[in-house]
């Protein structure tokens, strides 16, 4: 059944929740669970089972093929000219850099806060990644900053549209332009996001979606490329299948190396049921969050991100905020998040600053990396790579998941409620702490 902003029962609050927190023994303001995601019915279970008695469950050679069908309705849905279909948002990342010849010796410049995907894949290639740190504002990459981290070794920018709202696409797209550099975007979280009533993933050279269980599109795992450039989505297709040229398929003949990033047809068929939802679940979100970002800017201390003007739809794949203790009688986040989870509102801490990594270190201590970059230039990378802003960030950033912004009004108010009630008595739960 589709879900509306109505469609589920509201949770009552609680006699008696306006009083003690939960976390020091009173009453919650919520009981009951936020929806479940992900939503499923019977038109699931018949496509898989449809594709499990076909006995073709990998797309070469088949005709009609689920994962074509995907590929021809994501294009629909997003406007793009050229769609590819892959076994993980991940995959589509590396493959795109792949595409763009991206290797030893490049640079990447990529945002602090994200998924650590996004710069797995360049460390796959041997290239560099450059952080530009972060606008704290909207928890984008800081296109003002864009251009000074660009040099001579710069090959790419990779933006990422966190949480579904759009990155800086005018400032990032000129520079890149400006300088002659590749935009790929990663939209593994921006289903349907727009930036001036364009979808994300259509703007740049290459734009990158994932389809893992917890996107609000999805097929357990899986992804997809967009492109309106033919001769790049060409390139993509060869590297995904082991380096055969575009739609050969089985044969036993390659044009470049490559490597096996082909989705499934199970996967093709569940994504295609999931995505018939996506737009009215999609609306249920924008509504429900635009309600509890008008709530939530009443509370002083909760500032929920910023979107850009040019961004004329947010995914809402997480609702982004910033905590400040300092409104909390200096309430630390931890424990806010603690009182919070204990008041039946989920919620996640977000991310840690990706560019402090060990792994990182260890990285560029390897035999390949100390066989490819000189000493100095090693050296001067962690000097290049500060992001004071995204450090601030990553002590103050609090997300609610996607699935609980498909529920109602009421479940909206609650949330609020809530993070009111640990307002007034942060002082006695700091004292207890």
């Amino acid at each position: 059944m589709a879900l509306t902003a109505n469609s589920s029962s509201p949770m009552p609050l609680q006699e008696g929740s306006g009083n003690k927190l939960a976390i020091l023994g009173g009453k919650p303001v919520r009981t009951g669970p936020f929806p479940s995601w992900p939503k499923i019915g019977d038109n699931e279970e018949k496509a898989w089972m449809a594709v499990l008695r076909k006995k073709e469950w990998c797309r070469l050679g088949v005709t009609p093929s689920y994962v074509t069908n995907l590929e021809e309705a994501w294009k629909k849905m997003t406007g793009a000219e050229y769609c590819l279909a892959t076994a993980s948002g991940t995959t589509a990342l590396f493959t795109c850099l792949n595409a763009l010849e991206i290797g030893p010796g490049d640079e990447v410049l990529v945002p602090p806060y994200t998924f650590v995907a996004t710069i797995n894949v360049v460390f796959l290639q041997h290239a560099l990644p450059i952080f530009v740190d972060t606008d704290r504002d909207t928890f984008q990459m800081d296109s003002r900053k864009i251009e000074a981290a660009v040099t001579p070794q710069t090959r790419c920018i990779l933006p990422v549209h966190m949480g579904g709202s759009a990155a800086d696409m005018d400032t990032i797209l000129a520079v890149g332009e400006k300088h002659k550099l590749a935009v790929l975007e990663d939209a593994c979280q921006a289903h349907l996001a727009e930036w001036r009533n364009r979808k994300l993933g259509t703007l740049g050279d290459l734009g990158c979606f994932s389809f893992q269980a917890s996107k609000n599109a999805n097929c357990g795992e899986g992804g997809a490329i967009l492109s309106n450039n033919l001769a790049l989505i060409e390139r993509c297709m060869s590297f995904h299948n082991n380096g055969r040229a575009p739609k050969e398929g089985y044969k036993f003949a390659y044009i470049v190396n490559g490597s096996n990033h082909r989705m499934t047809e199970f996967q093709g068929a569940l994504f295609l049921e999931q995505v018939t939802r996506l737009e009215e679940q999609s609306r249920t979100r924008e509504q429900n969050a635009a309600y509890l970002n008008k709530l939530l800017r009443e509370i002083p201390g909760i500032t929920p991100a910023r979107m850009y003007d040019g961004c004329t739809r947010n995914a809402w794949h997480v609702f982004m905020l910033r905590y400040d203790k300092n409104h909390f009688a200096g309430l630390p986040r931890s424990r806010f998040l603690a009182a919070l989870e204990a008041e039946g509102i989920s919620n996640m801490a977000g991310y840690s600053p990706l560019n402090k990594e060990a792994f990182i270190k260890a990285t560029l201590d390897s035999r390949s990396y100390k066989r490819i970059y000189s000493s100095k230039e090693l050296a001067a990378y962690e000097e290049r790579n500060h992001c004071p802003e995204n450090d601030k960030l990553c002590e103050e950033a609090v997300f609610f998941y996607q699935a609980m912004f498909l529920g109602t009004k009421q479940d909206m108010d609650q949330i609020a409620e809530a993070i009111r009630k640990i307002q007034k008595q942060a002082p006695e739960l700091l004292s207890r702490s």
